[in-house]
């Protein structure tokens, strides 16, 4: 089945997150756009910049999220990136909208302060890098001590060093969710 995830970020994402959620995406066979703000190239805080080489696609802006083209958006971090992020309504409301129709919402790192923003963690089972720990327990949800967290259709991940459980968890989550047969490839 044909499935397609966005990954959201900004200027100074954490280029581990982007460089391996897109690949891994494609790699599985899915579809995957980056959005920015305006649809711009930005740079990562080490240097990557977006789009990433000559065969990836054109980013998307903030304008053209829509709940109904997604399986998955997948909040990168990086710190700068999803604080600039989460200043905006745009992704806000894609993200609530995402949470609403029980489609896959994925933190990475400091990618939750995006949903911490959004107001899609009250009542939730997350976990969290150690500097967002607060504010996820102060948005409403009970913080784990984990690598990776699945609640439902919300998905974090405490640090990029566990970006492949965290992708494996994204994939499975929408497996689970959609009813798909096929096993995530190892």
């Amino acid at each position: 089945m044909n499935r397609r995830a966005v990954i959201i970020t900004g200027p100074g994402f954490q280029d581990h997150d982007v460089v391996y959620t897109y690949y891994r995406l494609l790699e599985e066979g899915w579809q995957a756009d980056v959005a920015t703000k305006d649809g711009g190239e930005v740079t990562g805080k080490y240097g990557i910049p977006l789009p990433m080489d000559k065969t990836a696609k054109p980013l998307v802006s903030f304008d053209q999220l829509d709940v109904a083209a997604y399986d998955a958006v997948i909040l990168t971090g990086g710190h700068e990136a999803p604080d600039r992020v989460r200043q905006d309504a745009r992704v806000l409301d894609f993200v609530r909208g995402m949470d609403a129709a029980g489609k896959v919402v994925a933190g990475l790192c400091h990618g939750p302060w995006i949903m911490v923003s959004a107001g899609v963690l009250k009542g939730r089972t997350a976990c969290a890098y150690v500097g967002l720990r607060d504010d996820v327990i102060n948005a409403g949800a009970h913080v784990v001590d984990s690598d990776v967290t699945v609640d439902g259709h919300i998905v974090t991940c405490s640090y990029y060093g566990y970006v492949g459980r965290f992708m494996q968890a994204v994939f499975e989550t929408v497996r689970t969710r959609t009813g798909d047969r096929e096993p995530v490839a190892a």
